[in-house]
């Protein structure tokens, strides 16, 4: 291709809402052009991008035996309905839907589990033509509140989803293991630095999760991992260990202090002299559900915080989310801050964090503005609440997987995600097949996602430098660029075009920049795109050579015309 034959237009100052590398990098290099608020065109360099990115994908998906499809993009209400899972996705506010003209109501797929499930459902009848897995390349819709970053949050993105079908759990754990494979290759073919991790299943739902995370300082997600072992979890779903709860001793008689004033952990320490660890404080979430809207109370070690998505998995709700102040007050009577588990109405779910479970002799608060208990134990002075775990992990809390580590805590891109469903939507579908036995069982399902243009974000997120984006090179739109700095000198031009033509001839994935402008200007723009080795046709063109330029680590050296091939294959 010849630069020259397609529209760039390079900017030399950042975008005013770009706040990270890649949407900053990407506007400026011409590659993706913004149509709305999180709504992008691209260019033909970075179509080639996402092309490369694509076929990586498939590759390695079609060697694990998954089969491409296509599916409809908008889809019918009542097959989400009868998932279960439309008024879920209403309530995140995050799918796009509308009605038709006959006032039918639809949706623009941001994920096809009830379509795939159906699909399967009418065409699978015996185990004998499992296990099955099919995946498509697509555009996908989410009704981002505020998009920002990019390509990183968008409201129509490019994503590849699969989705697996088999006999049982076994089948289904082979059928997992496999996609992980594809999936470690694809990022490691794409020249990523990534790291698996634990993770929630969220609104997908399923028995287990794990997400691939491009390593990079602007991740938006908070990464735990131990050092000292394989350890590593998105922190929504990280564990860890902490310092054992204190013995309270003997239940000691309960006493009601006056604290005017004094809301925070922070005060109560001080003003009673107590560790923090030996207060519980109480926090009132509002819970939505389906079909109505609770307040639960949720307990936690005063030196522990609490983690929202743990709280929501624990309620089973849609989403949780703090209640208001005047929530807070009609639920406790009294002023927020002073929340506790004693004088809360007795239709009130409590749920407290398993570090509380067996302590005694507690600090809390007791829904009175302006005092606090001491001496407060489970059981005697209110309820016994339902314990789970709900506390945040935190970096140098110990590793819940082995004795020596520490956690520690770095930032990530997720770039895929795959997912156990088991029977979930199949049963809810009523999608089944006969098995050996010759009774209809529920397929056993996983679902697979990959974010195609995302994974392009991630890889300037994590390559690029003060001059641009340094593109790794399977995914690079060019992976050499020959430049002419000099369009009316005919030996730099026929030097060029002789290059051009014998290296497209030997298969070398090459442009040539043969656009009339400055040198100086040219550097710039090839720095900023970020083609990972650069060919300039300059003065020694006239002797046959040719500067050999490596953007990564800005080598730079003179060779013959003939040698240029050669080097290029060692690099």
């Amino acid at each position: 291709m010849r630069l020259s034959s397609i529209p760039i237009s390079t900017l030399r100052d950042n975008p005013v809402d770009a706040e990270v590398p890649s949407h900053r990098l990407l506007t400026r290099a011409c590659f993706i052009q913004k149509l709305a608020a999180g709504l992008y065109i691209y260019s033909p360099l970075m179509w080639r991008v996402l092309r490369k990115i694509q076929a990586i994908v498939r590759e390695e998906l079609e060697l694990e035996g998954a089969r491409e499809i296509l599916m409809p993009i908008m889809q019918p209400k009542e097959i989400w309905e009868a998932s279960g899972r439309w008024a879920r996705y209403i309530a995140d506010g995050q799918m796009f839907h509308l009605k038709d003209k006959k006032g039918t109501e639809v949706c623009l797929g941001p994920t096809h589990e009830e379509v795939v499930t159906l699909f399967v459902k009418s065409l699978v009848k015996s185990y004998k033509q499992l296990p099955l897995n099919l995946y498509q390349i697509q555009d996908k819709f989410r009704d981002e509140i505020r998009p920002r970053f990019g390509l990183m949050r968008s409201r129509e993105f490019i994503m590849k989803d699969a989705y697996s079908f088999d006999v049982d759990e076994e089948g289904l754990d082979a059928s997992y293991a496999a996609m992980d494979r594809a999936y470690r290759k694809i990022f490691t073919r794409c020249g990523l630095e990534f790291t698996a991790v634990e993770a929630d299943a969220g609104a997908i739902g399923g028995s287990g999760s794990q997400e691939y995370m491009v390593t990079a300082d602007t991740g938006e997600d908070a990464i735990m991992h131990c050092p000292d072992c394989d350890y590593a979890a998105n922190v929504e779903k990280a564990d860890s260990r902490v310092q054992p709860s204190p013995d309270g001793g003997a239940a000691k008689e309960l006493s009601k202090e006056s604290t005017p004033d004094i809301k925070s952990v922070e005060q109560l320490v001080d003003f009673f002299g107590l560790g923090a660890q030996h207060m519980v404080k109480t926090l009132i979430y509002k819970a939505t559900h389906e079909d109505r809207e609770l307040c639960v109370a949720v307990l936690m070690r005063g030196d522990l915080e609490i983690n929202p998505v743990k709280v929501c998995n624990a309620t089973g709700a849609l989403g949780v989310e703090l209640a208001s102040e005047e929530q807070v007050k009609t639920i406790t009577g009294a002023e927020v801050g002073f929340a506790g588990p004693i004088g809360l109405p007795e239709a009130t779910r409590v749920l407290a964090d398993k570090t509380l479970e067996g302590m005694s002799n507690l600090l809390s608060g007791c829904c009175e503005t302006d005092f606090h208990c001491k001496n407060v134990n489970m059981g005697r002075d209110f309820a016994m609440p339902e314990f789970h775990d709900l506390r945040l992990a935190r970096a140098c809390d110990g590793c819940p997987r082995c004795d020596s580590g520490k956690l520690v805590e770095t930032r990530g891109i997720e770039v895929g995600h795959i997912f156990k469903l088991g029977s979930l939507y199949s049963k809810k579908l009523d999608a089944t097949f006969l098995d050996q036995n010759g009774k209809l069982k529920p397929f056993v399902m996983g679902c697979y996602g990959l974010g195609i243009s995302r994974t392009a974000a991630a890889a300037v997120e994590q390559n690029h430098d003060e001059n641009g984006m340094i593109w790794p090179r399977p995914i690079a739109p060019f992976e050499v660029v020959i430049a002419i700095l000099n369009n009316k000198n005919s030996q730099q031009v026929e030097l060029a075009e002789k290059l051009y033509q014998e290296l497209m001839d030997h298969g070398v994935d090459v442009c040539l920049d043969d656009r009339s402008m400055s040198p100086g200007a040219k550097f710039k723009d090839l720095d900023l795109m970020g083609f990972p080795l650069h060919l300039i046709i300059g003065r020694g063109a006239a002797d046959g050579m040719v500067e050999f330029a490596i953007r990564k680590s800005g080598e730079k050296r003179d060779l013959p015309a003939s040698e240029v091939r050669e080097a290029i294959q060692v690099e």
